[in-house]
């Protein structure tokens, strides 16, 4: 999800109706876990040497998930969970991509994250394989869920990324039909106006999107990297875009009519510090207005109310580097990327897709 996570790991190194690749993943279903008083952790997927970042779950509860191409061996780079066998979406062809081939704009070749809105699935992807800097202009693939089929693809323009960008994250703001999206790689916020297509870049190396340290301590063990804008997230409730370095204690925020309308420096004296907070990954808030993010040095999910407090939903060997969230029916998903304990090839690492009851 971010530069450089698995430079040192590469050094050591179709329709739904399409077969199942049953070597992509084992897939288990409810498998539940109660910690204390904490709520009960169900395994709703698991992968084997699938490195998986990022899940979401439609309004119709289709699941998708996306497999980064941090490493050769990613078999797939967006599925389904369909009755309980992970199925390339929306065919195998769009996931053939390999680095002798051919860059198209019929195919994925790194995808960060999957977002679905409104019976279509965003499809982020960085066109930065192995982290070696962008080989083409990263493009946002957007599907029409009813048909299965790519619908629009909108390509970032060359003022809006750097070689170093690592399109992270996106959010897609239906009020004002915009997506707002993190570049982890080269700090900055990318705004898309789905109407237009028009990109514009703000806050590049600003204090809010740049990594605050050098390192994160997990587990007693130092993860030594820099990562800058990476976690995301739309409070619809009060129009307002929050935001977060991976490695940095301080969450930020901006009003989102600003960010669409305002100038470079509006945008930037907008910028608010909300509060400190533990280092995250995933970020997303709830229709009440509740912000629920990772907590990665201490292996936990964090709620945050409309009040500031903040309390443990989840925490343990369950929550093992909380990657992205996805909230349907009450139901918060997120997956296990596991990415601070990776040192080399990853064949019999499993990385799982786990969900908790928020009522």
């Amino acid at each position: 999800m971010m530069k450089k996570i698995l430079i040192l790991s590469a050094i050591a190194l179709c329709t739904i109706a399409c077969k199942t690749d049953k070597k992509q993943s084992n897939i288990t279903t409810e498998v539940a876990t109660k910690t204390d008083t904490l709520p009960v952790i169900t395994e709703v997927a698991q992968f084997t040497g699938q490195q998986v970042t990022g899940v979401t779950v439609s309004e119709t509860g289709r699941m998708f998930v996306n497999f980064p191409r941090w490493r050769p061996t990613v078999k797939h780079s967006v599925t389904e969970i369909v009755n309980g066998q992970s199925i390339p979406f929306p065919n195998k062809n769009w996931n053939n991509w390999t680095e002798d081939a051919t860059v198209t704009d019929s195919t994925f070749v790194a995808v960060q994250s999957v977002v679905a809105s409104q019976n279509e699935l965003f499809v982020v992807d960085t066109r930065n394989p192995m982290f070696k800097g962008v080989i083409s202009n990263p493009k946002i693939f957007v599907f029409d869920l009813q048909k299965n089929a790519l619908k629009q693809t909108f390509t970032l323009t060359n003022d809006v990324f750097f070689k170093d960008s690592y399109i992270n994250d996106v959010r897609i703001d239906r009020k004002n039909n915009v997506a707002y999206f993190t570049d982890s790689g080269h700090a900055g916020l990318i705004i898309l106006n789905l109407e237009s297509g028009i990109f514009k870049r703000v806050l590049t190396d600003h204090k809010s999107t740049t990594a605050e340290v050098d390192h994160l301590t997990i587990n007693g063990k130092q993860w030594v990297n820099t990562v800058h804008s990476d976690g995301i997230a739309l409070n619809q409730i009060d129009n307002t875009l929050y935001f977060h370095a991976l490695t940095g204690y301080t969450l930020y925020a901006v009003s989102t009519d600003v960010l669409i309308n305002g100038t470079d420096q509006q945008i930037e004296a907008a910028v608010e510090v909300v509060d400190k907070t533990a280092a995250p990954d995933g970020m997303i808030f709830d229709q009440s207005g509740n912000l629920y993010y990772a907590d990665l040095e201490n292996n936990a999910i964090l709620k945050r109310d409309l009040n500031g407090k903040t309390t443990t939903i989840a925490k343990g060997d369950l929550v093992r580097w909380a990657d992205t969230f996805s909230i349907y029916n009450d139901t918060l998903y997120y997956t296990n990327s596991r990415i601070n304990e990776i040192s080399g090839p990853i064949p019999t690492m499993t990385f799982q897709v786990n969900k908790i009851s928020l009522k």
